[in-house]
């Protein structure tokens, strides 16, 4: 050994003698003679091959006068002293002993204030020559913690890329290499790092992260909190290689960082952020990690949680299909730190950025999966941030949020509790239709074997009034919807017991919808949802076995009718029970009729006249749709004509009375039309003498519709009970009709001679054409005015009315169209009248005289 050592230092000065005179060119004043004498002694040593021993002794008498062309005015002098003080650190044995030497001057030219060297490339190097020193020297550097520091504070901050890159290389390099010395400085780079961590180069940010993770893992502990929020920031990178480094510097804390217990309530956020990342790879990478904090926490905690190991290894029975249930260790690390987890999620859930609100919702749901039914515990401030989250205007987050998994794994009797009374009480949330969403949600989670004692419950509290009736708005509607369709996919025949509130839930919705279609602002959403009532409705009848909706409504009609009944008296032309009344009329069909006596005290009540004159507008008008359709409607059991003279007595005819003012002036139309239609029903009336005074009156009515309807009527009671009337009575009729044959509407005209006709029509053995001569005469005389009409239409009409009352009275009306046929314009219609009477058979003119 003795004789080796011999040998090298003879071989080392041996070298140096040759290099004697290019070490004295070193210090010349002129820069080629520098660098050739550079490049000479780079020849002659490291470029030579010299042994180990002899380089370390070359390398000792070499250093000094190497490190001070570090110094040197020429850029390549520079380099060429950088590239053999590198070459000399990985070579020789002993690199240790040029500490004292080195550090010192890479401290001077990288770690002042100022930045001595001013080549970029250069830097590069000697940070590539610093953390080679690092790699083959570690703990020998110890004493030099100051210098390492310093360095590192400047060139993290460098401005070139790669040197911030090599610099981070360096500190984790370091940080490895003397972790008990280490500490007490790393705190002051931490800024330097944070400094860097948003660098636009991902390469650079990736190195700042692995960086940051020996800095916290090897540092005092202190400054967890210092770069927590600048790593989250880091998980929404558009680099993945970025998100994955995170994830595997958060891991690596929360596997091996000494003080990690008490902060895994700020590291698991980040880790489980990985989870559900875009990346597969990344995912992968995070479960793996999760798993393993997970399996070592059992391991140094297994005391504490032996029970727990040995009796909860199977998952909950409503647990999610497909879904990995994680380990012991997993779940109980996130139960004993969700009462600070909570607080940041529901912060967190609605802030500004869109990105951040996505990332937390989708930890919410990794944490709900965690948690299982600890989540009791948790149960409000958990409620309160599912709602923050539902309102988002970013679809991901609504989609994110699992409010499906409290109901798998809360209790229905506690969720319902707080639930419920959100959803009575929705008035207090600034989007009232959240509560309703949860609901749906929580519901859809839960089985219906545990739901069927909370049925009742539940259906009520969605059937009352201020639930299903307050809110004229889509969203609102749209989740009051996929509550009962949650309750009918999970509960299904035993639906059954609350059969009547959703019914009664499904009618207001669907009003509700056909309400804001009408409106300007979302009629599109509202038409596409009321499918979807429509659909609840037929799910409905499925569930309990029923055909077809009409079966449902025979189930539940009379109760519906004492639903509507309960608060008919305060009925306005604003209530939503009146278009209730109408849903259920019109829906139900020929089981209406079965009804029909519990119905019509309802109707009675509405048409009052005492009521809102809009309210009985809408009511006359939805039964005028009935009445034209009563076979398979109210008369579908043949008991209307029961209930119509009653019917017509106390609603109808109030109705038709005539009072000022043009709201009442519909209100009559109203009436006349619902008149009619009862009319073409075949209802045969008894009421005639209090019917045809109302209509005849009816007939001078200022609007045009009103006067139309009067003479249809007064047609169709003709056509009833005409040949029935008596004299009496007939002759107070015509003089009406007579009247609006001057009317100003061409239709009344023509339906006032259709009545005449049908008039003449009613004459019957019982009318004394003698004693009532002055009547025809009257008659005869008005209609032969008519007969010279300027309207061709107009007089062909009046010709068949004649022709028809020709068979009454032929003499009477003969000698009248005599006398009148030498005024008119044209002789030709009464020439054709004429002709018919005289073709009368002999019996009907002998009868007549």
């Amino acid at each position: 050994m003795a004789a080796t050592e011999a040998g090298d230092e003879r071989a080392a000065a041996e070298v140096l003698r040759g290099l004697a005179r290019h070490l004295n060119c070193l210090s010349e004043d002129n820069k080629s003679t520098r660098k050739r004498a550079l490049e000479a002694i780079k020849k002659e040593t490291v470029d030579r091959g010299l042994s180990s021993g002899v380089l370390q002794e070359v390398f000792s008498s070499l250093l000094k006068p190497l490190l001070k062309c570090l110094s040197d005015p020429m850029e390549r002098c520079r380099e060429t002293a950088i590239l053999m003080l590198g070459e000399f650190i990985r070579c020789v044995p002993k690199p240790e002993e040029s500490l004292p030497y080195l550090m010192p001057c890479l401290a001077q030219r990288l770690g002042g204030n100022d930045i001595l060297e001013p080549a970029e490339e250069l830097r590069l190097s000697v940070m590539e020559v610093l953390t080679l020193t690092v790699e083959v020297c570690g703990k020998q550097l110890a004493p030099y913690l100051h210098d390492m520091i310093n360095i590192l504070q400047r060139t993290i901050v460098d401005p070139f890329p790669d040197v911030k890159r090599e610099s981070c290389k360096c500190t984790v390099n370091f940080a490895k290499s003397v972790p008990e010395h280490f500490h007490m400085q790393a705190e002051s780079l931490v800024k330097p790092l944070m400094q860097t961590i948003a660098h636009q180069h991902s390469q650079v940010r990736v190195s700042v992260i692995e960086a940051t993770g020996a800095v916290i893992r090897h540092g005092n502990g202190k400054n967890v909190d210092d770069v927590l929020s600048h790593l989250a920031q880091r998980l929404f990178d558009d680099s993945p290689q970025v998100r994955k480094t995170v994830t595997i510097v958060v891991g690596d804390w929360l596997l091996h960082m000494p003080d990690r217990y008490s902060y895994f309530h700020k590291l698991l956020p980040l880790l489980l952020s990985g989870i559900s990342d875009e990346i597969p790879e990344i995912r992968l990478l995070a479960a793996d990690l999760w798993r393993q904090t997970g399996t070592q926490w059992e391991k140094e905690n297994e005391n504490d949680i032996k029970d727990k190991m040995d009796f909860l290894l199977s998952p909950p029975p409503l647990y999610p299909a497909g879904v990995e249930r994680p380990g012991l260790g997993c779940r109980e690390l996130v139960v004993r730190n969700l009462s600070r987890l909570v607080p940041a999620i529901t912060h967190d859930v609605t802030d500004w950025l869109v990105p951040t609100r996505v990332k937390t919702s989708q930890l919410l749901s990794v944490l709900l999966l965690h948690a299982e039914d600890h989540c009791t515990q948790h149960l409000q401030p958990l409620l309160a941030t599912l709602y923050r989250a539902c309102t988002d205007s970013e679809r991901d987050v609504v989609t994110n949020v699992t409010a499906k998994l409290l109901g798998t794994f809360v209790p229905p009797e506690v969720f319902l509790k707080l639930l419920l009374g959100h959803v009575e009480t929705a008035s207090s949330f600034s989007h009232p239709w959240t509560p309703l969403m949860v609901l749906a949600a929580v519901l859809g989670g839960c089985s219906g074997p545990l739901l069927k004692p909370h049925l009742q419950q539940i259906a009520d509290t969605l059937a009352q009034p201020d639930v299903c009736q307050e809110y004229q708005q889509v969203k609102y509607l749209e989740q009051l919807l996929a509550c009962v369709d949650v309750l009918l996919c999970q509960c299904e025949a035993d639906c059954s017991t609350v059969s009547l509130q959703l019914l009664q839930v499904l009618i207001t919705v669907q009003i509700s919808l056909e309400l804001l279609s009408s409106l300007p602002l979302s009629p599109l959403l509202s038409l596409l949802c009321l499918p979807q009532a429509l659909e609840s409705m037929r799910c409905l009848c499925k569930v309990q076995g029923l055909d077809s909706v009409m079966v449902l409504y025979r189930q539940h009609m009379g109760q519906l009718l004492d639903w509507l009944s309960a608060s008919v008296n305060t009925w306005s032309s604003y209530s939503l029970q009146r278009l209730q009344l109408h849903v259920i009329a019109v829906q139900s069909g020929p089981v209406l009729g079965e009804f029909v006596s519990q119905l019509m005290p309802l109707l009675r009540s509405c048409l009052h006249p005492d009521r809102d004159p809009e309210m009985r507008m809408s009511i006359f008008t939805m039964l005028a749709k009935l009445l034209l359709d009563s076979g398979n409607t109210l008369n579908s059991q043949g008991r209307f004509c029961d209930e119509s003279e009653m019917f017509l007595c106390e609603a109808l005819l109030p109705n038709l009375v005539w009072h000022a003012g043009r709201t009442a002036a519909a209100i009559r139309t109203a009436a006349l039309s619902c008149l009619l239609a009862l009319l073409h029903g075949g209802t045969l009336l008894r009421v005639e003498e209090k019917l045809s005074p109302q209509v005849l009156s009816a007939l001078e009515e200022d609007s045009q519709m009103a006067r139309l309807l009067a003479c249809r009527s007064l047609s169709t009671i003709l056509k009833l009970t005409g040949p029935s009337l008596h004299p009496d009575a007939l002759n107070k009729i015509y003089p009406e009709l007579l009247k609006r044959l001057d009317d100003s509407s061409e239709e009344v005209r023509r339906m006032a001679l259709q009545a005449l006709g049908l008039w003449l029509s009613s004459l019957t053995k019982d009318y004394n054409p003698k004693l009532c001569a002055r009547h025809l005469e009257l008659l005869f005389q008005q209609l032969l005015l008519h007969l010279d009409d300027p309207d061709n239409s107009v007089q062909e009409q009046v010709l068949g009315v004649l022709k028809t009352g020709s068979s009454v009275y032929p003499a009477l009306l003969k000698r009248e169209v005599e006398a009148a046929r030498d005024k008119q314009r044209s002789p030709a219609y009464c020439d054709q009248l004429l002709q018919h009477i005289n073709s009368l058979p002999e019996e009907t003119g002998d009868c007549a005289e």
